[in-house]
Protein backbone atom coordinates (compact mmCIF):
# COMPACT_ATOMS: atom_id res chain seq x y z
CA UNK A 1 0.00 0.00 0.00
CA UNK A 2 1.48 3.55 -0.84
CA UNK A 3 1.99 6.04 1.86
CA UNK A 4 -0.02 9.53 2.05
CA UNK A 5 2.13 12.59 1.58
CA UNK A 6 1.97 15.03 3.62
CA UNK A 7 3.45 17.61 1.20
CA UNK A 8 0.64 16.83 -1.23
CA UNK A 9 -1.63 19.37 -1.02
CA UNK A 10 -4.71 17.52 -1.64
CA UNK A 11 -6.79 16.50 1.73
CA UNK A 12 -5.28 13.18 3.77
CA UNK A 13 -8.70 11.73 3.57
CA UNK A 14 -8.70 12.31 -0.34
CA UNK A 15 -5.29 10.83 -0.87
CA UNK A 16 -6.14 7.53 1.46
CA UNK A 17 -9.23 6.92 -1.03
CA UNK A 18 -7.63 7.30 -3.89
CA UNK A 19 -4.89 4.74 -2.86
CA UNK A 20 -7.55 1.96 -1.34
CA UNK A 21 -9.25 2.79 -4.79
CA UNK A 22 -6.31 1.80 -6.48
CA UNK A 23 -5.40 -1.51 -5.12
CA UNK A 24 -9.21 -2.18 -5.95
CA UNK A 25 -8.81 -1.33 -9.36
CA UNK A 26 -5.38 -2.99 -9.64
CA UNK A 27 -7.07 -6.29 -8.20
CA UNK A 28 -4.65 -6.43 -5.33
CA UNK A 29 -8.08 -6.04 -3.20
CA UNK A 30 -10.61 -8.26 -4.91
CA UNK A 31 -14.41 -7.85 -4.24
CA UNK A 32 -15.27 -10.10 -0.96
CA UNK A 33 -11.22 -9.04 0.34
CA UNK A 34 -11.32 -7.23 3.99
CA UNK A 35 -9.41 -4.16 4.21
CA UNK A 36 -7.51 -3.54 7.24
CA UNK A 37 -9.25 -1.64 10.16
CA UNK A 38 -9.29 1.79 10.49
CA UNK A 39 -6.84 0.99 13.27
CA UNK A 40 -4.97 -0.59 11.34
CA UNK A 41 -4.89 2.14 8.78
CA UNK A 42 -4.12 4.57 10.52
CA UNK A 43 -1.21 3.05 12.14
CA UNK A 44 0.25 2.86 8.69
CA UNK A 45 -0.31 5.79 7.57
CA UNK A 46 -0.37 7.62 10.45
CA UNK A 47 -3.15 9.53 10.65
CA UNK A 48 -6.12 9.89 12.68
CA UNK A 49 -9.40 8.09 13.04
CA UNK A 50 -11.47 10.81 11.59
CA UNK A 51 -9.07 10.89 8.05
CA UNK A 52 -9.52 7.23 7.60
CA UNK A 53 -13.37 7.32 8.10
CA UNK A 54 -13.75 10.04 5.96
CA UNK A 55 -11.85 8.34 3.37
CA UNK A 56 -13.64 4.94 4.19
CA UNK A 57 -17.18 6.45 4.02
CA UNK A 58 -16.03 8.06 0.48
CA UNK A 59 -15.80 4.63 -1.06
CA UNK A 60 -18.89 3.19 1.06
CA UNK A 61 -21.37 6.04 -0.79
CA UNK A 62 -19.52 5.29 -4.09
CA UNK A 63 -20.12 1.69 -3.62
CA UNK A 64 -16.60 0.16 -3.79
CA UNK A 65 -16.73 -0.72 -0.04
CA UNK A 66 -19.57 -2.18 2.02
CA UNK A 67 -19.59 -2.55 5.76
CA UNK A 68 -20.64 -5.77 7.48
CA UNK A 69 -21.50 -4.76 11.16
CA UNK A 70 -18.91 -6.58 13.52
CA UNK A 71 -17.03 -8.41 10.73
CA UNK A 72 -15.44 -5.44 8.84
CA UNK A 73 -15.13 -3.78 5.42
CA UNK A 74 -15.32 -5.18 2.48
CA UNK A 75 -14.65 -5.32 -1.29
CA UNK A 76 -17.86 -4.69 -3.10
CA UNK A 77 -18.90 -6.43 -6.22
CA UNK A 78 -18.58 -4.30 -9.37
CA UNK A 79 -21.75 -2.31 -10.22
CA UNK A 80 -23.68 -4.09 -12.78
CA UNK A 81 -23.42 -1.36 -16.22
CA UNK A 82 -26.01 -0.90 -17.59
CA UNK A 83 -26.10 0.35 -21.45
CA UNK A 84 -28.19 3.23 -23.33
CA UNK A 85 -27.43 2.36 -26.80
CA UNK A 86 -30.23 -0.20 -27.08
CA UNK A 87 -33.67 -1.13 -25.89
CA UNK A 88 -33.89 -4.31 -24.02
CA UNK A 89 -35.90 -5.37 -21.23
CA UNK A 90 -34.29 -5.72 -17.82
CA UNK A 91 -34.06 -9.70 -18.35
CA UNK A 92 -32.65 -9.16 -21.61
CA UNK A 93 -30.38 -6.59 -20.63
CA UNK A 94 -29.00 -9.04 -17.38
CA UNK A 95 -28.98 -12.21 -19.18
CA UNK A 96 -26.83 -10.90 -21.83
CA UNK A 97 -24.32 -9.69 -19.60
CA UNK A 98 -24.34 -13.24 -17.71
CA UNK A 99 -26.11 -12.63 -14.58
CA UNK A 100 -29.03 -14.78 -13.43
CA UNK A 101 -32.31 -12.98 -13.05
CA UNK A 102 -35.60 -13.63 -10.80
CA UNK A 103 -38.32 -11.63 -10.79
CA UNK A 104 -41.38 -11.34 -8.11
CA UNK A 105 -44.60 -10.06 -8.81
CA UNK A 106 -45.94 -8.28 -6.37
CA UNK A 107 -48.92 -6.73 -7.59
CA UNK A 108 -51.35 -7.24 -10.76
CA UNK A 109 -54.18 -4.45 -10.90
CA UNK A 110 -56.46 -3.29 -13.64
CA UNK A 111 -57.38 0.28 -12.61
CA UNK A 112 -58.66 3.65 -13.87
CA UNK A 113 -55.59 5.74 -15.57
CA UNK A 114 -54.80 9.01 -13.86
CA UNK A 115 -55.28 12.25 -16.27
CA UNK A 116 -51.36 12.19 -16.96
CA UNK A 117 -51.60 8.25 -18.11
CA UNK A 118 -54.48 9.16 -20.45
CA UNK A 119 -52.55 11.79 -21.97
CA UNK A 120 -49.32 9.14 -21.76
CA UNK A 121 -51.35 6.84 -23.84
CA UNK A 122 -53.80 8.62 -25.35
CA UNK A 123 -56.52 7.59 -24.11
CA UNK A 124 -59.67 8.97 -24.30
CA UNK A 125 -62.31 9.05 -21.72
CA UNK A 126 -64.46 5.93 -22.67
CA UNK A 127 -61.33 4.25 -22.46
CA UNK A 128 -59.03 4.82 -19.42
CA UNK A 129 -58.27 1.28 -17.96
CA UNK A 130 -55.02 0.52 -17.66
CA UNK A 131 -52.63 -2.32 -16.12
CA UNK A 132 -50.40 -1.70 -13.46
CA UNK A 133 -48.08 -4.49 -12.66
CA UNK A 134 -45.41 -4.06 -10.16
CA UNK A 135 -42.68 -6.41 -9.80
CA UNK A 136 -39.55 -6.92 -7.76
CA UNK A 137 -36.18 -7.43 -9.85
CA UNK A 138 -33.48 -9.69 -8.64
CA UNK A 139 -29.71 -10.72 -10.25
CA UNK A 140 -27.65 -13.24 -8.33
CA UNK A 141 -30.03 -13.63 -5.47
CA UNK A 142 -29.77 -9.65 -4.59
CA UNK A 143 -32.84 -7.43 -4.87
CA UNK A 144 -32.13 -4.61 -6.78
CA UNK A 145 -34.78 -2.74 -8.46
CA UNK A 146 -38.54 -2.08 -8.17
CA UNK A 147 -40.34 -2.15 -11.30
CA UNK A 148 -44.28 0.22 -11.82
CA UNK A 149 -45.14 -0.71 -15.23
CA UNK A 150 -48.37 0.61 -16.82
CA UNK A 151 -49.92 -0.89 -19.78
CA UNK A 152 -52.79 0.28 -21.53
CA UNK A 153 -55.70 -2.17 -20.81
CA UNK A 154 -57.07 -1.80 -24.43
CA UNK A 155 -54.10 -3.39 -26.34
CA UNK A 156 -53.66 -6.44 -23.40
CA UNK A 157 -56.95 -6.79 -22.27
CA UNK A 158 -56.09 -10.81 -21.81
CA UNK A 159 -53.01 -10.32 -19.82
CA UNK A 160 -53.10 -11.89 -16.75
CA UNK A 161 -50.67 -12.51 -13.92
CA UNK A 162 -50.22 -16.02 -14.62
CA UNK A 163 -49.12 -15.23 -18.02
CA UNK A 164 -46.27 -13.02 -16.81
CA UNK A 165 -44.66 -15.52 -14.43
CA UNK A 166 -41.25 -16.24 -15.64
CA UNK A 167 -41.45 -13.92 -18.65
CA UNK A 168 -39.83 -11.17 -20.28
CA UNK A 169 -42.45 -8.67 -21.10
CA UNK A 170 -40.91 -7.52 -24.19
CA UNK A 171 -40.55 -10.93 -25.33
CA UNK A 172 -44.45 -11.10 -24.35
CA UNK A 173 -45.15 -8.02 -26.58
CA UNK A 174 -43.56 -9.11 -29.78
CA UNK A 175 -44.57 -12.80 -29.63
CA UNK A 176 -48.04 -12.79 -27.98
CA UNK A 177 -49.01 -9.19 -28.83
CA UNK A 178 -46.76 -8.17 -32.45
CA UNK A 179 -46.33 -5.06 -30.78
CA UNK A 180 -42.44 -4.36 -31.39
CA UNK A 181 -40.49 -2.00 -29.01
CA UNK A 182 -39.08 0.51 -31.06
CA UNK A 183 -37.56 3.37 -28.92
CA UNK A 184 -38.16 4.92 -25.85
CA UNK A 185 -37.66 7.44 -23.47
CA UNK A 186 -36.13 7.83 -20.16
CA UNK A 187 -35.79 10.43 -17.35
CA UNK A 188 -33.32 9.33 -14.22
CA UNK A 189 -33.36 11.50 -11.02
CA UNK A 190 -32.25 10.40 -7.52
CA UNK A 191 -34.47 9.59 -5.08
CA UNK A 192 -34.30 8.51 -1.30
CA UNK A 193 -36.18 5.04 -0.29
CA UNK A 194 -39.05 5.10 1.80
CA UNK A 195 -39.32 2.50 4.05
CA UNK A 196 -41.21 0.32 2.20
CA UNK A 197 -39.20 0.45 -0.59
CA UNK A 198 -35.64 0.45 1.62
CA UNK A 199 -36.80 -3.38 2.90
CA UNK A 200 -38.01 -4.76 -0.41
CA UNK A 201 -34.38 -3.63 -1.90
CA UNK A 202 -32.24 -4.78 1.72
CA UNK A 203 -31.35 -1.00 2.20
CA UNK A 204 -31.52 1.43 4.99
CA UNK A 205 -34.05 3.88 5.40
CA UNK A 206 -33.32 7.12 3.04
CA UNK A 207 -30.71 5.38 1.05
CA UNK A 208 -29.86 7.17 -2.55
CA UNK A 209 -31.29 5.09 -5.18
CA UNK A 210 -32.18 6.45 -9.15
CA UNK A 211 -35.41 6.12 -10.16
CA UNK A 212 -36.06 6.11 -14.17
CA UNK A 213 -39.31 6.28 -16.02
CA UNK A 214 -39.39 5.46 -19.10
CA UNK A 215 -41.97 5.69 -22.18
CA UNK A 216 -41.86 3.24 -24.67
CA UNK A 217 -42.60 3.62 -28.41
CA UNK A 218 -43.66 0.68 -30.87
CA UNK A 219 -42.91 1.28 -34.28
CA UNK A 220 -45.92 2.80 -35.44
CA UNK A 221 -45.08 5.51 -32.75
CA UNK A 222 -47.73 4.74 -30.26
CA UNK A 223 -47.16 4.05 -26.40
CA UNK A 224 -47.44 0.88 -25.02
CA UNK A 225 -45.55 1.17 -21.68
CA UNK A 226 -44.21 3.32 -18.87
CA UNK A 227 -41.99 1.85 -16.49
CA UNK A 228 -41.05 3.45 -13.27
CA UNK A 229 -37.97 1.27 -11.99
CA UNK A 230 -35.95 2.45 -8.41
CA UNK A 231 -32.82 1.16 -9.19
CA UNK A 232 -29.76 0.33 -5.77
CA UNK A 233 -27.38 3.30 -6.80
CA UNK A 234 -24.52 1.14 -4.37
CA UNK A 235 -25.45 -1.56 -7.11
CA UNK A 236 -25.78 0.16 -10.79
CA UNK A 237 -23.82 2.55 -12.82
CA UNK A 238 -25.35 3.71 -16.55
CA UNK A 239 -23.57 4.04 -19.74
CA UNK A 240 -24.84 7.25 -21.82
CA UNK A 241 -24.10 6.52 -25.55
CA UNK A 242 -24.08 9.46 -27.74
CA UNK A 243 -23.61 9.93 -30.91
Amino acid sequence: MKIISKENPLPLHYQLKEIIRELIENDELKPGDIIPTERELCKIQNVSRMTVNKAILALVNEGLLHRQQGKGTFVSEPKQMHEFSKLKGFTEEMNSKGFKTKTKILSFEIKESTKKLQKIFSLDDTNKKVIEIIRLRETDKEPVAIETTILPYSHFSNMTKNSLEGKSLYEIFKREYNYYPEKAKQVIEPIKLNDYESTLLNQKKNALALLFSKTTYTNENSVIEFTKAIFRSDLYKYELILK
